[in-house]
């Protein structure tokens, strides 16, 4: 549904003129498992969205009507709790503005869009953000950016139960058309960095598998990055997350350090070092050597992180001799999702059956293909 007749939809069922929010989702072109290290990562908002219609209704109460799902929502400012599956992303976003000072009233909202749910493009948090950015518009609160990206995080901590990163939420309120954001999961400032290449697209290919793994073995690379640095910390007080150490530290003092946690701490050093390597290639307008360094993030989520799996793995094979490919890698978790890759306008649609006919052959299963480009952060339109 398009804006107009969102806005239709709302005049119909609400009788009133609502604001709409345009609300992105995101993609990592490179930085991964670096955030729990306090390391750097490089999102970006995408081109594909929620849209949110919203009105004060004038009273205590909010009512919410989720279209693409046929669901509704109904509760009270003065007491929420929490309810089912995306309700508690809404929830939790009002629940946390309240708690944070804002003096929220009743809504009606309508929620649309075309963002594709457990794509790995984070509607999770465009819809934190829709409502957190689009309440305080409504209400004219004047909340922090910042504090807007932690609420839809704390929201998911609290309501969902999903103890994400800040990038999701940071890279939705923040985004720019045509620029990356270089995020410091530290210090939570950021610098941007150009991506206005107008000939190449951003192309996600998802695997539509999910491996169990997914979730113990997060928590697993976390328990060995935290042996790590405590290992580093007896000899470099200084070195209060795997941000602070270096390969040559690391390599100093192999001989104490697991062999399995020293892989893993590797590749968080070096995936730290590209990113800040591939925010100067950007600079420099050099996606050439942006995209090799995708293919390398990708060799060490896969060896020394050991997050892949075969069907990603695959994938991103495919790319390796294509022309108008300039780089491609795993996106996200791991175990399943999405390959993130950069592709040449001129050759998108051989690109696309090329992976479409090679993936369902293999695996007995079509993957799903969607095309991007940089944009704004949630944002209000007219």
């Amino acid at each position: 549904m398009q804006l107009e007749s969102l806005r239709s939809a709302f005049l119909r069922r609400f009788h009133t003129e609502p604001l709409l929010v345009v609300s992105p989702g995101r993609v990592n072109l490179i930085g991964e498992h670096t955030d729990y290290n306090e390391g750097f990562v490089l999102p970006a908002a995408i081109d594909k969205v929620i849209i949110v219609a919203l009105a004060p209704s004038g009273s205590d109460r909010c009512e919410i009507e989720a279209l693409k799902l046929g669901q509704a929502d109904h509760f009270s400012i003065s007491a929420i709790q929490k309810g089912e599956g995306w309700q508690n992303y809404v929830r939790g976003v009002v629940h946390f503005l309240k708690q944070n000072g804002y003096a929220i009233q009743g809504f009606y909202a309508m929620i649309d869009g075309d963002i594709p749910i457990g794509s790995g493009l984070s509607s999770s948090a465009a819809l934190e953000g829709a409502f957190s950015f689009g309440l305080s518009q409504l209400f004219q609160l004047s909340v922090p950016p910042l504090l807007l990206a932690r609420i839809g995080q704390q929201a998911e901590h609290e309501y969902v139960g999903v103890r994400c990163g800040i990038m999701d939420q940071y890279a939705n309120i923040f985004g720019h058309r045509n620029q990356v954001i270089r995020l410091d999961c530290r210090s939570l400032q950021h610098v941007y960095y150009p991506f206005s290449f107008p000939d190449y697209y951003i192309v996600l290919c998802n695997t539509l598998v999910h491996h169990s793994l997914a979730s113990s073995e997060y928590n697993i690379r976390r328990q060995q990055c935290e042996e790590g640095v405590s290992i580093l910390q007896k000899h470099h007080p200084e070195v209060k997350s795997l941000r602070d150490a270096s390969a040559a530290m690391l390599h100093e003092y192999i001989q104490e350090i697991p062999p399995v946690v020293y892989m893993r701490c590797m590749y968080v050093v070096e995936e730290n070092d590209r990113v800040l390597q591939a925010g100067e290639y950007l600079q420099d307008g050099q996606l050439d050597h942006f995209g090799e360094l995708m293919y390398a993030s990708h060799i060490g989520l896969q060896k020394q992180y050991q997050v892949s799996c075969e069907e990603l793995d695959y994938l991103v094979e495919l790319t390796i001799d294509r022309p108008e490919v300039i780089g491609a890698r795993m996106m996200g978790g791991g175990f399943g999702g999405c390959t993130i890759n950069i592709v040449h306008r001129d050759g998108l649609k051989d690109f696309m059956e090329f992976i479409t006919h090679h993936y369902t052959k293999r695996f007995h299963r079509k993957p799903e293909i969607y095309v991007g480009q940089i944009v704004d952060g949630v944002h209000v339109v007219d």
